[in-house]
C-alpha cells in the first residue's frame, strides 16, 4: 500500500484529502505543524508528500527545500496563492507539481496516482541506458539516481535528475520545451513556459562551471536546449 503524507493545518481540507485517498487505497498521515515533518519522513518511509505552501512555524517552501535533502519521492505543492511566482518558486526548489486552492479531490488523487506511477516506473526503466554517464567532470549515475561533479554528490530532485538523465542519453540533440515537458511530466504540453526553464536553470546552477554561461547544457536560442557531450 502507497503511504502518503499530507501536511495541511487546515482540518477540514486535510480530512477531505485523507478521506479520498484512503478510499483509493492509500495509507495516509496528517501533520500540521512543518516542524514535525522532517521527523516523519525519517521514521516512515512514504511514497508521495502533498504538501501546502502556508503552514504555521515554517513554512512549505522552506519544508520542501529540506526534504529534498533527504528523499526524492514526488512533492505535490497545495496552495491559495494563484501568482505564477509561487508556481515557479515552487518548482524550483524541487516541487514536482502544483496545485491551487479551491481543488476537486478527484483531481488531487488522479495527479497522485499519476505522480506515483511515473516515478516508480522511472526507477525500474533503466535498462536503455548505460550504467554511468560521464560528461567532462560530472558523472551520472543512471541505476543509484545519483550525480557526482569532481568525485563530490550533487543533490537532484527528482524531476531534475530527470531530465539530466533525459538529455545526457540522447546528447547534441536539441529538444523544445514541449517535447522535454512531455517526456519528463508525462502529458502533453500546456503552453506553461516557466517550468522546464527553471528546472534547467536549477540543473546548471548544480553542474556548470559557471550557469550564466553554460557549456554542458545549451540553451539553443528560438528552439530549446542541447546537452553537448
Amino acid at each position: 500500500m502507497d503511504k502518503i503524507l499530507i501536511v495541511e493545518d487546515d482540518d477540514e481540507i486535510a480530512e477531505l484529502e485523507k478521506d479520498y485517498l484512503e478510499i483509493n487505497g492509500f495509507f495516509v498521515n496528517i501533520i500540521q505543524d512543518g516542524n514535525l515533518v522532517l521527523d516523519e519522513i525519517k521514521n516512515i518511509k512514504y511514497d508521495l508528500i502533498i504538501l501546502d505552501i502556508m503552514l504555521p512555524n515554517k513554512n512549505g517552501y522552506e519544508i520542501c527545500k529540506e526534504i529534498r535533502d533527504l528523499v526524492d519521492i514526488p512533492i505535490l505543492m497545495v496552495t491559495a496563492k494563484t501568482d505564477s511566482i509561487d508556481k515557479i518558486r515552487g518548482l524550483g526548489i524541487g516541487g514536482d507539481d502544483y496545485i491551487s486552492k479551491p481543488f476537486d479531490p478527484s483531481e488531487l488523487v488522479a495527479r497522485v496516482k499519476s505522480h506515483i506511477n511515473r516515478y516508480k516506473r522511472i526507477k525500474n526503466s533503466y535498462s536503455d541506458s548505460r550504467d554511468i554517464i560521464s560528461i567532462g567532470n560530472i558523472e551520472i549515475n543512471t541505476k543509484s539516481w545519483k550525480v557526482f561533479k569532481d568525485n563530490k554528490e550533487i543533490k537532484l530532485p527528482n524531476r531534475e535528475f530527470e531530465i539530466l538523465k533525459f538529455l545526457a542519453i540522447n546528447p547534441n540533440i536539441v529538444f523544445t520545451k514541449e517535447e522535454i515537458f512531455e517526456k519528463i511530466w508525462g502529458c502533453d504540453y500546456i503552453n506553461d513556459n516557466a517550468t522546464v526553464a527553471v528546472h534547467i536553470n536549477r540543473i546548471r546552477d548544480k553542474i556548470e562551471l559557471d550557469s550564466s554561461n553554460p557549456q554542458i547544457i545549451e540553451t539553443i536560442w528560438g528552439v530549446g536546449y542541447r546537452l553537448n557531450l
